[in-house]
């Protein structure tokens, strides 16, 4: 028999109770297996982003309960694609996504290849009103749980100069996600 490196079938009811406490803000999702090939995370609702994901490789989501969003940044452009209960999606490459979870049930399971040493994967913010590029940082990702926080803490401690756009002159709020979504949604974004 081969080694069963990660262990034997893995019940997702039960794991889902012994993790309840990293499913809900503020960290709000768990990695499943350390050290594999794959970064399989249960991704937690309710939160939502203003920033935009650069993904140098697939991502597949599998919605399982509840609903989500994920908004897509072309340039400028913003496109909504909506996660429902049940829904399977996979994401190409490096399409900049911004994944929206405000039912507070909604569970996802997010499954990621670990990248290679060198393939860095990026995080981006975005003028809600314009989708003009304001920041980026790059970073070699390894865990979900423990890289993403620092990266973000880093934007959000940026003077308000710099997160001004320099085509429309709005200021992105920084930490103010609900400013964000607000300024967004003014803007006439799906």
């Amino acid at each position: 028999m081969a080694a069963l490196a990660y262990g034997l079938p893995l019940n997702l009811p039960r794991w889902l109770a012994e993790h309840a406490h990293l499913l809900r803000p503020p960290v709000g999702n768990a990695q499943v297996w350390q050290n594999s090939d794959f970064m399989v995370t249960v991704v937690a609702g309710p939160n939502a982003r203003t920033d935009f994901h650069d993904d140098p490789l697939e991502e597949f989501f599998y919605q399982f309960k509840g609903e989500a969003s994920l908004i897509l940044c072309d340039g400028c452009d913003y496109e909504r694609v909506p996660l429902r209960e049940g829904d399977l999606f996979l994401l190409p490459p490096h399409v900049r996504h911004s994944p929206q979870r405000p039912d507070p049930s909604s569970l996802c399971l997010v499954i990621e290849r670990r990248r290679p040493v060198g393939q860095r994967d990026a995080f981006e913010w975005h003028c809600a009103h314009c989708g003009e590029l304001l920041h980026r940082t790059a970073l070699q990702l390894q865990s979900l749980v423990d890289d993403l926080p620092p990266a973000f803490q880093r934007f959000y401690a940026l003077p308000e100069c710099e997160r001004q756009c320099l085509s429309c002159g709005h200021t992105h709020p920084g930490r103010d996600v609900a400013a964000w979504h607000q300024a967004y949604t003014q803007a006439g974004h799906p």
